[in-house]
């Protein structure tokens, strides 16, 4: 039985064809990879960006809440001008500056564009970025515990002690147990999870049993760049903002010249820059961040970055 094949013209046409099918499917595959590399970088920025805001604004939120009142000058105990422990409270070993533990005056503050505190900053401090610095009580009442700052508060008053006795004059029926809460936020520029990318860093008040109260330094978030504040401050006691100022700028400050008198902040812009933790091929980054009142400049390198930024209303700063 005969039987015919295909001609060599025919086998050029089909592997010319196949060909063609080929590597069009090797380039929809690559191209697919490659969208899904980038959506994926730009997701993990995002992700941290939103990670780190979350976690600053949480603390902000909550600044000025002492427990019971959000009046922290009605607070016994705490820093006052030339006195920065009239109680005689156990203070961490190593503090990050005279009033950093008590200052309960400020209950938000920090340093502009530099790095001013006395504990050491893990990894340095980056450069142009600024330092927030929270006060506050937790927002639910706790357990009394020896070695740890804690404030007992009613609603017009409160007293600050560490050995896990309610002070006199304070009863659990007229008053509330609360753990002292001080953070500061800022940015080093190499993590200690991943060499050679900068992170958030965060020192902390924390209990310490027997040994008093202390202060860790923790990672918060790779990829943190920069970090900038402004507070909003209410001049005039109308429960709005007046003016933005820097942080460390003496006009909320009572123990500094130049303090308005009854001025508070009750809003804090924050900005972060973000970045990817390695390199990425094919891109070039020649955006001018300027976030606060630094200009970062044109970074010029294969980062992806993302600028972030939102203001924050502290909830109990109002009159």
């Amino acid at each position: 039985m005969r039987q015919n094949g295909i001609t060599l013209i025919e086998l050029m046409v089909a592997l010319a064809i196949g060909s063609f099918l080929m590597i069009g499917a090797v380039q929809i595959y690559s191209q697919s990879r490659q969208a899904f590399v980038v959506n994926e970088s730009i997701a993990r920025v995002q992700e941290t960006a939103q990670f780190a805001m979350d976690t600053i604004e949480a603390d902000l939120r909550m600044a000025s809440n002492w427990g019971r009142n959000s009046r922290g000058l009605s607070v016994e105990g705490r820093a006052l001008n030339g006195d920065p422990n009239p109680s005689g409270v156990p203070l961490p070993a190593t503090d990050c500056a005279v009033n950093w533990t008590l200052d309960l005056a400020l209950p938000i503050d920090g340093s502009n564009n530099a790095y001013t505190l006395a504990c050491a900053a893990t990894g340095g401090s980056q450069a142009n970025s600024d330092v927030i610095t929270i006060r506050r009580a937790s927002v639910n009442a706790v357990p009394l515990e020896a070695g740890r700052l804690q404030i007992q508060t009613t609603r017009i008053q409160g007293q600050i002690f560490a050995d896990g006795a309610i002070p006199a004059g304070y009863t659990p029926v007229n008053s509330a147990t609360h753990n002292l809460i001080v953070t500061s936020y800022y940015v080093s520029p190499s993590s200690t999870l991943i060499n050679g990318v900068p992170t958030l860093r965060r020192h902390r008040l924390i209990g310490g049993g027997a040994g008093g109260p202390r202060i860790v330094d923790e990672e918060v978030a790779p990829g943190v760049e920069n970090l900038q504040l402004q507070l909003g401050v209410d001049v005039d006691q109308d429960n709005t903002v007046d003016r933005y100022v820097n942080p460390g700028d003496p006009i909320y400050n009572p123990n500094a010249v130049g303090y308005i008198p009854g001025a508070r902040v009750i809003t804090a812009r924050v900005w972060l820059i973000v970045r990817s933790v390695g390199i990425e091929a094919g891109i070039r980054d020649s955006n001018d961040y300027e976030p606060g009142d630094i200009d970062l400049g044109v970074q010029n390198d294969s980062f992806r970055r993302m600028q972030v930024s939102k203001t924050i209303l502290l909830r109990n700063a109002r009159t």
